[in-house]
């Protein structure tokens, strides 16, 4: 993976990955905007993580931290660019973030559906937590 470079998000970043998740990421969230990103890139500027490869954007994920939980979001990557380490290697960086920052436990959002996510989030040592359900009410349409 010394071809890969893991680096911060940045605002002229944002329409780029909006192009990707379309393309890389399972399903899609109110979120999912020009706004959206821009204000999760204005709270916390560290948290949107790319992976590049040749200039090529082939992974991301969102590692927020809200100084109480560790929050992961949006780990996807390019179909063509799976199984060769870039999930492992985003997640490396959203842990060592959350480390440097005085996390204890890393949360991830996972579809149910997603068997392919399931056993990425698997291979990194994340488990489901049976005992909790995502409650969500959607604010703005």
């Amino acid at each position: 993976m010394s071809d890969l470079r893991i680096r911060a998000a940045g605002e002229r970043d944002i329409d780029r990955v909006l192009a990707f998740w379309r393309d890389a990421a399972e399903g899609t969230s109110v979120s999912d905007d020009r706004d959206g990103v821009g204000r999760l890139l204005a709270r916390d500027p560290e948290a949107l993580l790319l992976a590049e490869r040749d200039g090529q954007l082939v992974g991301t994920v969102i590692a927020g931290w809200d100084g109480w939980r560790c929050s992961l979001y949006r780990l996807a990557v390019l179909p063509s660019q799976r199984r060769q380490g870039v999930s492992r290697a985003l997640l490396a960086a959203a842990e060592e973030r959350f480390a440097e920052l005085g996390g204890r436990r890393g949360d991830a959002m996972v579809l149910d559906e997603n068997e392919q996510a399931h056993r990425a989030w698997e291979a990194a040592g994340y488990a489901p937590q049976p005992q909790w359900s995502r409650w969500v009410k959607t604010l703005t349409l």
